[in-house]
């Protein structure tokens, strides 16, 4: 059996190797490493692929956050909702433009932030609403809508880990993550689901004043050469990842499939342990399994992981400590206790390998030993 990865980004590279160094070796021919033709043409396809009017691309999903954020009318001390469980990027941004987060806690199921909570934390200071779309599914995105048009707000999505799930509506219209609300965000960063090789990331909106001043942005917040409308920033995609991310674009749809059927495996194999509860899927999102999160009742996460490691099997907590009790943050005076969702599930949950290329000997290793583990627990 061979090596077991929580992502195996060589082996995916093998597979479609000629066309990437092809892509790759075009960009050094040309010497377009900046703003090149694979940049502009990487942004058409995507739009298309995405179905929306307008993808802006830059160096890093966390510069899509923070990009999106001064693209909007927002002034210092404004407040912005959205979750404390999710990686550090959505609450960073937004502290560091002298916004407030406004955190609200997560659904027990999804994980994601909870709809039902949103409308009690907005003040005459909300402007915004920022869902994260975790682990690969999105977040109930049309109840949020409803809250953002009844209040006036915008909605930033950060569809970071959740690039090609569909949003399935009432009407069963659907939309891909990351185009439902005002503007959407996500990352490049190779481990994604479209992931190139080093950073980059991509902002998405069908509202054509926005993408001027988002184009701006990512460019010192310049109107032409030398000229400048906006106070900017220096976010661009290189045209090297760009050449990257239009190979593995017309692959997008296979990854997705590939964890799906790795999640389908580990789903069979714990359905009748209790003590394993695996991803919940729902009617309104596809999942695209960014990660695969079980949570446990019962068997310590911490003693699960290392035996995992000492079997060669690796782990990842996906977040150990939640937003709000971090030291950066505690000048919000959140207190421990006042979320309490998303410091439970902080303590139980355990992310398993989830990539293209695993293959059913290795999650048959996987899914045996944490059975093993569990019952003798």
């Amino acid at each position: 059996m061979k090596q077991i990865q929580m992502v195996d980004l060589y082996g995916q590279y093998f597979k479609i190797k000629e066309e990437i160094d092809s892509a790759i070796q075009g960009v050094l021919d040309s010497s377009a490493f900046i703003n090149g033709p694979d940049v502009k043409l990487f942004q058409e396809e995507l739009a298309e692929y995405m179905d929306c009017k307008h993808v802006i691309t830059c160096g890093n999903g966390t510069d899509a956050l923070q990009v999106s954020l001064m693209a909007l009318d927002l002034k210092p001390g404004d407040e912005i909702i959205t979750t404390p469980y999710s990686f550090i990027a959505s609450i960073e941004v937004i502290r560091l433009l002298d916004l407030v987060p406004v955190l609200v806690d997560i659904r027990p199921d999804t994980f994601n932030i909870d709809d039902n909570l949103i409308e009690r934390a907005i003040t005459k200071k909300t402007r915004a609403i920022l869902p994260v779309h975790l682990f690969g599914q999105c977040a109930r995105s049309e109840t949020i809508m409803e809250i953002a048009d009844k209040y006036g707000l915008y909605v930033i999505e950060d569809a970071a880990q959740a690039l090609g799930a569909d949003y399935i509506f009432k009407n069963g219209k659907s939309k891909k993550a990351g185009t439902i609300g005002t503007i959407g965000c996500t990352s490049f960063f190779p481990s994604k689901n479209l992931g190139c090789f080093g950073d980059g990331g991509a902002i998405f909106t069908d509202d054509e004043g926005l993408a001027k001043s988002l184009y701006s942005i990512i460019n010192h917040g310049m109107s032409e050469k030398y000229y400048y409308e906006h106070i900017g920033v220096n976010s661009r995609l290189d045209s090297l990842q760009a050449a990257v991310l239009r190979v593995k674009l017309k692959y997008l749809d296979d990854y997705i499939q590939a964890r799906t059927v790795a999640a389908s495996f580990y789903n069979t194999e714990f359905d009748t342990y209790a003590q394993v509860r695996t991803p919940v899927t729902v009617d309104y999102s596809s999942h695209i399994y960014h990660q695969y999160t079980i949570e446990l009742f019962g068997p310590d996460r911490d003693g699960l992981q290392s035996y995992l490691k000492a079997n060669e099997i690796p782990s990842m907590i996906y977040y150990p400590k939640p937003l709000h009790l971090q030291k950066a943050y505690l000048d919000l005076n959140y207190k421990e206790g006042e979320l309490p969702v998303a410091e439970e599930l902080s303590q139980n949950v355990l992310s398993l390998p989830i990539h293209t290329e695993l293959d059913e000997e290795q999650l048959r290793y996987i899914t045996q030993h944490i059975i093993q583990y569990i019952v003798k627990e």
